[in-house]
């Protein structure tokens, strides 16, 4: 027998009660789905020196869309670590894949070749010619894919990936292996080039090459201070009686270098980004794109001063000008809500000038071509004439293998007994040799930033505040002095939509970014990428 529906004010209450919650409920929900929405464009900004305390130096300086628009919403992370012995390259490469330079490839923007006695480009590559350049470079050397390449394959080929940066190492590993186009300014015409590797050749580089080609704008550039001397912070009085001023010439030689090198070729990088953006409707086609650039706040190696201090301050309010430049034609193309940025640092290179004797800091020479004279008599007076050492290369010394296996030696014993020498002459801090540092006898992070297939036999570390002379090719002489510097830089993760804004002040490993932007963008990590996300950072907090 069927029941019979009775009414019942207390129950219609209860339900309309219900139907109350849930209503209000549902737009939280799809709030909450909103917010794991994937980013339709990624920018990915490499920035060449950024330092941590210039951030927090300048903050009151930058305007509200550039630098402090991503360290006021997003994760910043303070101390990056990539660990010794990687320069600019590794720490991109670290950046990309996920990866150290033992299994990526890549710990240093050139490596010496044994067989032709000579430095060459890490990614080197004969099979390779270039476009606008006559530089034969492709990303073969990288051995691991990167963040650009796992996009890509996540959207069937259909997301973009361009990269453009000042230098061809920069742009060529922020493209990746399967990038659609990377362009860098070339050192001898001043054009933006490329490699054949990759296929695309965007409108907006054409016309800047043959439209407004910078070789007949870079006589009227002037790079000088945008504020008066007294109002840059930090500056001792004797600073801040000279203002720069510098210009860009045709007639020198090294004046594409020199630019590429200066504040005002990041003005250079920010049109052409912005020109890519807005022509190919980058984020605006329905697929994941990505977009990566590189800036550069090194010491201008123009600068008449030691240490360049006023020129990079100013470097960094022409910087967060760009910066803000650059969001607002992305938040003008794809919205705020449907970008993602990533930007990293690489370790600021510590200055080399010279102490002064006034100052009576201890200081010496220490010559690699005397060294290299005193090694191969001693190791001729222990082993037997011969050429023992063959050549010499950034603080470190290739042996003579052929020599050393035609007289039946064990070369981990040669190696030894060198690296004992080395420790014994005026200068040097430490010796080690290849087998000490992929056996793991001082820093693990020493043996994972080592590339065994292009590393010396033995190296050498010199007292700080000593002159390394680099003199074993009288052509080439040049002098460094040493100092110790951290091998950190600043990241920071401005993703609104799925984290929030946060300050990590404790040192993050750099491998863990890649893995945690796969997270962000839900693609899987690069193959060689080993290290967890930051998982902390996706823990959203209670509003």
């Amino acid at each position: 027998m069927s029941k019979k529906l009775i009414y019942s004010p207390a129950r219609t209450a209860a339900a309309l009660a219900l139907l109350a919650t849930l209503a209000y409920a549902l737009p939280a929900k799809a709030a909450d789905n909103s917010a794991s929405r994937r980013p339709q464009l990624v920018l990915g900004i490499m920035v060449d020196g950024l330092r941590a305390d210039y951030l927090q130096l300048l903050s009151d300086y930058f305007g509200p869309d550039g630098f402090n628009r991503l360290t006021g919403g997003g994760v910043l992370i303070e101390n990056v670590d990539y660990g010794p012995g990687v320069d600019r390259a590794g720490a991109i490469a670290m950046i990309c894949t996920g990866a150290s330079p033992s299994v990526n490839g890549i710990a240093t923007e050139r490596v010496y070749d044994t067989s032709r006695h000579l430095d060459r480009p890490a990614l080197y590559d004969a099979g390779k010619i270039g476009n606008y350049t006559d530089e034969t470079l492709s990303p073969s050397a990288l051995l691991t894919s990167t963040l650009a390449d796992e996009l890509r394959i996540d959207g069937a080929g259909a997301s973009y990936v361009h990269a453009i940066a000042p230098d061809a190492t920069c742009a060529i590993i922020m493209g990746g292996h399967a990038g659609n186009s990377a362009f860098w300014i070339n050192d001898a015409n001043g054009n933006w080039a490329t490699t054949t590797h990759y296929k695309d050749v965007p409108t907006p580089v054409s016309n800047r090459n043959f439209i407004a080609p910078l070789s007949v704008r870079i006589d009227t550039m002037r790079w000088e201070p945008s504020m008066k001397l007294e109002s840059y912070p930090g500056l001792p009085p004797h600073k801040r009686r000279y203002p720069f001023s510098h210009t860009f010439s045709r007639g020198d030689a090294d004046v594409y270098r020199l630019f590429k090198q200066s504040a005002p070729v990041n003005t250079e990088v920010t049109t052409l980004a912005g020109e890519y953006i807005k022509s190919m409707r980058l984020g605006q086609r329905g697929s994941v794109d990505m977009l990566n650039i590189g800036y550069t706040l090194a010491p201008y190696p123009g600068s008449g001063d030691t240490d360049s201090r006023l020129e990079v301050m100013d470097s960094y309010l022409r910087l967060d000008r760009e910066l803000a430049r650059l969001f607002k034609i992305v938040d003008e193309s794809v919205g705020p809500d449907n970008s993602v940025v990533l930007l990293a640092g690489t370790p600021a290179k510590a200055p080399t000038d010279p102490y002064e004797p006034q100052w009576g800091v201890p200081t010496g020479e220490f010559s690699s071509r005397k060294a290299q004279s005193l090694l191969n008599m001693f190791l001729i007076a222990r082993y037997g004439n011969g050429e023992w050492v063959t050549d010499y290369h950034d603080g470190a010394f290739y042996l003579n293998q052929q020599l050393i296996d035609s007289k039946r030696l064990d070369a981990e014993a040669v190696r030894a007994e060198a690296a004992k020498f080395l420790c014994r002459m005026s200068g040097v801090a430490s010796a080690h040799t290849i087998d000490d540092i992929l056996e793991n006898r001082f820093d693990d992070k020493l043996r994972r930033n080592t590339v065994a297939a292009n590393a010396a036999d033995v190296f050498i570390t010199i007292l700080p505040g000593w002159q390394l002379v680099d003199d074993f090719n009288p052509l080439e002489k040049k002098r460094t002095t040493q100092r110790t510097s951290p091998a950190t830089a600043p990241v920071v993760i401005y993703a609104p939509a799925v984290v929030d804004a946060s300050r990590i002040d404790t040192p993050v490993d750099a491998l863990q970014i890649a893995p945690t932007m796969a997270r962000i963008l839900r693609i899987r990590s690069p193959n060689g990428a080993g290290e967890p996300s930051l998982s902390s950072i996706f823990v959203r907090k209670a509003k």
